[in-house]
């Protein structure tokens, strides 16, 4: 049996941060629940129609909830609460940007993702997984010179890893929501890791 070793190698490449993700939502609370889910359902018309003028968009419902608001002792429901929700994805963060600055004046945001959109995800990982298979045989071939050997590949696994990317937490104040909206997104990048792992068999 020939001797075998175990290696791994791994590459990393940055990709541009080309999409956007955001959710924002409209609450109301009334004691009155068909008054309130004409309120919501309002606002959340209103905030879709708003999207339909900035075409780099898309837009959609994200989910709907209402729930009691209780009395101080608990015994009895004084009022009902509704949220609604949408979300939004865009390439075009200037128009994106744009538009949450509009939507902030009756709606909050609870989250900004910026990321690589799905091509660029896949272009970055194929690239780096090129380097990392390349940084793989160097090192297999240094080995084997060390041990005065050649070398055949037995095993090899490719592994995508994830990424980190800048997440834009929930918003908690009316003034910190409009500062933000002033300011441009700056999508930044996004690390792509891949490593490879595998197996060397050892020849004469």
């Amino acid at each position: 049996m020939l001797p075998t070793v175990d290696l791994s190698a791994e590459a990393n490449r940055s990709a541009p941060n080309d999409l956007a993700r955001a959710t924002a939502y409209f609450e109301a609370t009334d004691k009155n629940p068909a008054a309130l889910s004409t309120t919501v359902n309002r606002e959340i018309a209103a905030a879709l129609e708003l999207t339909r003028k900035f075409p780099g968009v898309k837009a959609s419902t994200s989910g709907i909830s209402t729930w009691p608001v209780h009395s101080k002792n608990g015994q009895h429901i004084e009022a009902w609460r509704m949220r609604s929700s949408i979300a939004l994805e865009s390439r075009d963060i200037p128009a994106l940007s744009e538009l949450l600055g509009k939507l902030q004046e009756t709606l909050a945001v609870t989250s900004l993702i910026m990321q690589p959109a799905p091509e660029t995800r896949s272009t970055t990982a194929d690239q780096a997984a090129t380097d990392a298979i390349r940084a793989f045989e160097a090192r297999a071939q240094r080995i084997a010179e060390t041990l005065g050997k050649r070398y055949r590949i037995r095993s090899l696994a490719v592994n995508y890893g994830g990424s980190q990317q800048p997440v834009y937490p929930m918003m908690r104040s009316t003034a910190m929501m409009a500062e933000s909206a002033a300011a441009p997104l700056e999508g930044g990048e996004s690390e792509i890791v891949v490593s490879v792992s595998g197996t060397i068999e050892l020849l004469d």
